[in-house]
């Protein structure tokens, strides 16, 4: 074949037409949007609350606060609609994602007919960046195998750094940089602490976006891990406020809303909503119960604090970069109402209140100076929730105004012309969404990705940024959370609570249709003080009705009140990734794996089998799963094997194996078998070397439903916190050679005598 070069185009000027990525609209504010964690309406100064936070005062003074803004009661379901503007159940997040379940509202994977407004908003030209808690992959995803698509990279965020479960150690975190499994290279004695790396990532990420591409907006999304548990902050941040809860939280209660009252935040004529049942009044406390709730509530101001003084590190970094007038800020100071998750004594160990399990307060007043450093995990007592939610009543997980309503602050220097104002519209955090599309000027988009949009469920809230008298325009609002339930619609609210926070295992509650409802008039009535149920039985009944007609809408049916139960996959049918395998063999590289994903040895008698190969002190872990608070390891020190059992970070049963393995290579074998029976009962230990038993052991109780929402299960060393004292929390590499753990798991509930206590074990040869 003959070509005719006359014809080819061997001039063509390349310099005229250059591709160029979709450019934003002129004019696009950039937006941040920070999330704080479980922090309740009363608990920032500036809505009238005791912890002293200057950035949320500073963005107040110059932006706008709303006195209305709604949340759904638990984290994951107030992300998932934060980031599509549909509710939590539209999308699938009814409640967290490590307890979802098959159901259409609760499975935990969003639709790809519900956009997040990282893709809507890089399609449209932004650069996006998320930064800390995510909490919204299906754990069951959250691995080296990924997939990858609902990660905050395949969610339309172009960066990501932080973490992905319910949350995280502050002192020693596991986190991901895309989907690669990081650690942070200091350690707290050196200064580390999970906000300040947060936060100094988000403005890192921000300074190199405006260093290339400055004429692009930027969509930051900064969700810190405080103000949840646990609560962990360095001492001179605590001792701060020394004295200043002696008082009480009923005392305090009436000093927030004063002062609410005062910032014209609630009307005068706010009543305190009525007290919580099964919570002591700070009267009822003896002196040693006082010092310790008020030691606990010390340290969450601190932790508070210092989250909102980082916060202003980045607002500050902003402002140096010249970028602060043309971006709008949302500020959630909550995703949730304040956690009553820690009990009525509160807990320095979270996995304790868990499990059904109370702390011992003389133990935690033996301990009071170590709250906040890397020993604790605690959670403050659910009497300081209550106060942190003042005026309203409850708290997380319940719907009412206690779990559901928040601060938020918005400030855009350049696009809201009020300073310093407050603003009662009605609105909730699906509507977050439809108001950073209407400030960049961006349509709801009709398909994404080929695939046909289902309708965004919020309404904007732009309407009221410059008009403090506009009329609501979101009027019904359905809530629905474990259980409990409610109706906002047109002035109206009907709530029952179905369930109490600290009771996290189900066994005892009643049936939904004996829950009771209550009916308030908010015309008259701010706080849901006043119960008009009795008085007003036709509006309670046509709010009962309505709720019935959204549940059915929005895939709120059928109900599911388990908690902690449902933490558990094979409890809750979520998939599991190993296809039902009982037997898993692991190498010597494998690591960063969550519950979900690592081997569940709960509940069932099982044989860790790790072929290893040791010379003379050999020392290090050589498989462990979880932490200092709950988790079990396999390790050796000076050739001596140990086997540790660490029960909710209370109590630790360890096996020695007594005398040194000689230089070469064994099988090191733990036979667990267990006793059958309710989740949670106890086990036998044998330790082995080569077949022969060198240590056995009684572990008392078990962890039935989960070791750690922050931990991990790895080989070759134990990462995060140790499962035992025996080694260090870091450096505990083991130094010899590992070629396989394998794990051979029994049948789940079943007693070891009905599997054959005296299995063989296989020995290497």
């Amino acid at each position: 074949m003959t070509v005719d070069r006359s014809r080819l185009p061997l001039d063509v000027d390349t310099t005229s037409r250059p591709i160029r990525p979709v450019e934003a609209a002129p004019g696009s504010p950039n937006v941040v949007v920070v999330l704080i964690d479980d922090m309740g309406f009363g608990a920032s100064s500036a809505y009238g609350g005791p912890c002293e936070m200057p950035t949320a005062q500073r963005l107040s003074d110059e932006g706008l606060r709303y006195s209305r803004f709604h949340v759904t009661p638990l984290c994951s379901p107030t992300r998932q609609a934060l980031m599509t503007g549909r509710n939590h159940h539209s999308v699938g997040m009814g409640v967290t994602s490590e307890m979802s379940t098959p159901e259409p509202g609760y499975h935990g994977y969003r639709p790809a007919s519900a956009a997040t407004i990282a893709q809507i908003l890089s399609g449209n030209g932004y650069c996006t960046a998320a930064i800390g808690k995510w909490h919204q992959t299906p754990p069951v995803e959250v691995s080296p195998s990924g997939p990858f698509p609902r990660w905050p990279m395949g969610e339309g965020f172009d960066y990501f750094y932080g973490f992905m479960g319910a949350e995280m150690n502050h002192w020693y975190p596991q986190l991901y940089q895309g989907r690669y499994a990081v650690e942070p290279d200091t350690l707290p004695e050196d200064g580390y602490h999970l906000t300040e790396d947060l936060v100094e990532h988000a403005i890192s990420w921000i300074e190199n976006q405006q260093a290339i591409t400055p004429d692009r907006p930027f969509f930051t999304y900064v969700a810190l891990g405080a103000t949840h548990a646990p609560f962990h902050v360095a001492p001179e941040w605590r001792e701060k406020y020394a004295g200043r809860f002696d008082k009480g939280w009923d005392a305090q209660r009436e000093e927030t809303l004063a002062r609410q009252k005062e910032l014209g935040l609630v009307p005068g004529s706010t009543e305190l909503a009525p007290w919580a049942d099964g919570v002591p009044r700070w009267e009822e406390l003896d002196e040693t119960e006082r010092r310790v709730a008020a030691r606990f509530m010390e340290t969450y101001a601190g932790f508070a604090e210092h989250a909102d003084v980082q916060v202003g590190r980045l607002v500050d970094a902003l402002q140096d970069m010249g970028v602060l007038e043309d971006t709008l800020v949302f500020y959630l100071l909550g995703d949730n109402g304040a956690s009553g998750e820690g009990g009525p004594r509160g807990t320095f160990r979270e996995h304790l209140v868990g499990h059904g399990i109370q702390d011992d307060t003389a133990d935690m007043a033996a301990r009071l100076d170590t709250l906040g450093d890397p020993t604790t995990y605690g959670i403050y007592p659910a009497g300081w929730a209550l106060a942190m939610n003042t005026p309203y009543p409850w708290t997380k997980q319940v719907a009412h105004l206690g779990g559901t309503r928040d601060g938020m602050i918005v400030r855009w220097g350049n696009g809201i012309t009020a300073r310093g104002e407050v603003r009662h519209q009605w609105h909730h955090v699906i509507d977050v969404l439809p108001t950073i599309l209407e400030a960049a000027g961006i349509e709801e988009p009709a398909t994404y990705g080929g695939v046909t949009q289902q309708p965004v469920e919020g309404t904007s809230l732009r309407y009221s940024f410059d008009d403090a008298d506009a009329v609501d325009r979101h009027t019904t609002q359905y809530f629905e959370m474990i259980g409990n339930r409610g109706i906002y619609h047109e002035g109206w609210t009907a709530v029952t609570r179905h369930g109490v926070p600290w009771e996290m295992v189900t066994a005892h509650r009643r049936p939904f249709d004996e829950d009771v409802w209550e009916l308030y008039d908010h015309s008259l009535d701010w706080s849901q003080a006043r119960d008009l149920a009795a008085e007003q039985p036709e509006k309670l009944r046509e709010l009962q009705e309505l709720f019935l007609r959204e549940a059915e809408r929005f895939h709120v049916l059928p109900l599911d009140d388990r908690v902690t139960e449902r933490e558990n996959p094979e409890v809750a049918g979520r998939l599991d990734l190993h296809l039902g395998r009982s037997s898993l063999s692991f190498g010597p590289r494998v690591g960063r794996l969550t519950e979900e994903t690592a081997p569940n040895v709960k509940n069932r008698s099982h044989v860790i089998t790790a072929d290893l190969e040791l010379v003379t002190g050999t020392n290090g872990v050589v498989v462990a799963q979880g932490g200092r608070f709950g988790g079990w390891s396999l390790y050796v020190v000076g050739g001596v094997p140990h086997y540790a059992y660490n029960h909710v970070g209370r109590d630790l049963t360890v096996v020695r194996g007594g005398k040194p393995m000689l230089p070469g290579r064994h099988d090191l074998v733990v036979r667990f078998d267990y006793d059958g029976g309710p989740p949670g009962s106890g086990a036998d230990v044998a330790l082995l070397v080569d077949g022969a038993t060198v240590g056995s052991g009684r572990v008392p109780a078990t962890t039935a439903y989960y070791f750690s929402f922050d931990e991990t299960f790895n080989i070759g060393v134990d990462r995060g916190t140790p499962v035992v004292d025996d080694y260090l929390p870091v450096r505990n590499h083991y130094e010899g050679l590992i070629h396989r753990v394998r794990f051979d798991l029994g049948e789940v509930g079943r007693p070891a005598d009905e599997e054959g206590r005296g299995r063989q074990v296989m020995v290497h040869q």
